[in-house]
Formats: structure tokens, sequence, C-alpha cells
């Protein structure tokens, strides 16, 4: 989790005690986070890998959809790709892509499979969608962000 240091008492939710309590680390008083996972670099660079509202956990393991996303983005048949978090009886969690393919691209099984071992080959096993659904257009908003909420509004079991 990164949280960065204010020099006063950090900001607050509106009418909302929860979400502040939770966006303050528990030891340090101005400390806080907007919820961003991240790592430092031995040179002290700070890179951030996806933020804590979309990590998936599957079979107790914490999983990051920022990786399987740039893993997907590489395979030629992707246009665009989000994956998140669906529910599952057994696993908690499991992975899904939702992939919009590219112009001329066949969506169906055979694609969804070729997409599986695509990145089965190229990241950890149990990063690999168990799921992989093709849209014609991902949720963005008028900036262009991806708006995950929708997608996993749409996909809740």
């Amino acid at each position: 989790m990164v949280y960065f240091e204010r020099d006063m008492v950090a900001f607050e939710y509106h009418n909302d005690d929860a979400k502040t309590t939770a966006a303050r680390h528990p030891e340090h008083d101005m400390w806080t986070t907007t919820g961003d996972i991240g790592h430092l670099d031995e040179d002290g660079y700070l890179y951030l890998t996806d933020r804590k509202a979309f990590m998936i956990i599957s079979g107790g393991v914490n999983i990051y959809p920022q990786e399987i996303e740039d893993c997907l983005t590489l395979h030629p048949a992707v246009l665009d790709v989000a994956v998140i978090g669906i529910s599952d009886d057994e696993m908690g969690e499991v992975v899904c892509a939702v992939v919009q393919p590219a112009p001329g691209m066949d969506p169906g099984p055979a694609l969804a499979d070729e997409l599986k071992e695509f990145v089965r080959g190229r990241i950890a096993h149990y990063k690999t969608p168990r799921v992989v659904d093709f849209v014609t257009e991902l949720p963005r908003s008028a900036a262009g962000k991806l708006v995950k909420r929708v997608l996993k509004e749409r996909y809740a079991r």
C-alpha cells in the first residue's frame, strides 16, 4: 500500500467515517492512502502497480489485474481489455478478462483459449483468466478512463 505524508491531519471523506479511517495508516496519523499499490526499486523509484480496490482474491491469493491486462494488451488480437474478479463459490473470486477484440478478429472460444495460453506462457499460471468474455466496447468515462465499477456490476452474480 502506498501512503503519502501530510504536514497536517489528512483529508476526510465527506459523511464517510469508515472510509476516512480505512484511508489512514493505523500507526501514523499523518499518513494517508488513496488505495494505490506499488513498490520501491533499489534506487528509490516508486512504481505504482495497481489499485487495492481492483485486487482479486482467488483461493486466498492476491492477484493484481494490471499485470494480466499488461500481458493481454501485447496480443495482436486485443484492442482493449479489462480484468476483474468475478464471484466463484469454490475460489471466492476468479479472474475474468473482458476483451474488446481488434478489428477483423473473430471473438469466440478459439480466441479465448488462445488468449489464456498467451497469458499462461508469460506470467504465473494462477493469474490466467478462467473466463474470457468479448465485448464491442469497454465502459470508459468521457476522459477515456476505464470504469471497472460498471464491469463489476455487469458481471456480479
